[in-house]
């Protein structure tokens, strides 16, 4: 439907919304029936995919109108700083190299850390990290049906570059600590606390006098990351298998403290 207005013909989606003649014509939206492809995507459908590799063969895209407008309205962000060198960066990047993981995407990164459901505490405390860090509220969800799992997920440009840590499997990555964070005794114990809360845990044993805080994980090189760190901050850490392990009863429980370990 179109509609004559000073000899244009113009379409009713330009009309001011309190015009009868828009208000017409948006109920009339409710009568025709849906698109064919509502609901389907390039990966479920064919067809869809088919418009897609077009597109992308003649280097189209019919969004760029609409994604310019949006960035000079300041609604789509389109720079990305480098992230601000504190201690919540440090524990950040210490939590995503112990339960994180970083996927590359076609436009952009997708950043998920992971926990156990019943720990509210890990599950806000990094959640509001992510959003202050990334400026981003990330989304909270369970991974499945009957799984006892929580991840929270954000996706934006450069986040692996920004937080210095590849995508993909780590597990025989050699991983190093940014000068920045080894250099400061504050964002050392921060990054600390990130991997301990990750991958830490502290055990009691009391008819055995036994006192652990453990550090538990497959990577050589942050076991000794994470050994050169607690040894630095003056406590007798030894490894055991995959594990770094404080056990005098004094300094378990004043590392604990000083990490904050599950203090939220």
């Amino acid at each position: 439907m179109a509609i004559l207005r000073k000899n244009k013909l113009i379409g009713p989606n330009l009309l001011p919304k309190d015009d009868a003649r828009y208000k017409k014509w948006r109920e009339s939206l409710k009568k025709r029936p849906a698109s064919w492809c509502k609901g389907l995507n390039k990966e479920t459908n064919a067809s869809v995919n088919k418009i897609s590799q077009t597109f992308l063969k003649n280097g189209l895209d019919n969004f760029y109108v609409w994604r310019e407008r949006m960035k000079k309205a300041g609604k789509i962000r389109s720079v990305y700083p480098d992230l601000l060198k504190n201690g919540d960066l440090a524990e950040l990047i210490g939590v995503v190299l112990g339960d994180g993981h970083i996927e590359k995407c076609p436009r952009t990164d997708g950043l998920m850390i992971f926990s156990n459901s019943n720990n509210n505490g890990f599950i806000e405390r990094y959640s509001f990290l992510v959003e202050r860090i990334f400026d981003k509220k990330p989304s909270v969800s369970g991974v499945g049906k009957g799984v006892n799992c929580t991840r929270i997920r954000i996706y934006q440009k450069r986040i692996s570059e920004r937080l210095g840590v590849p995508v993909g499997s780590r597990s025989n990555l050699k991983v190093e600590i940014p000068k920045w964070i080894s250099e400061n005794k504050e964002f050392l114990i921060r990054y600390l606390r990130g991997l301990y809360e990750a991958e830490g845990c502290f055990c009691v044993h009391k008819p055995t006098s036994t006192y652990k805080l453990l550090f538990s994980n497959r990577n050589e090189s942050l076991r000794k990351i994470v050994f050169d760190g607690v040894e630095t901050l003056g406590f007798h850490p030894h490894i055991s298998g995959h594990q770094v392990q404080i056990s005098r009863k004094e300094e378990v429980f004043k590392c604990k403290d000083l990490l904050k370990f599950r203090q939220y």
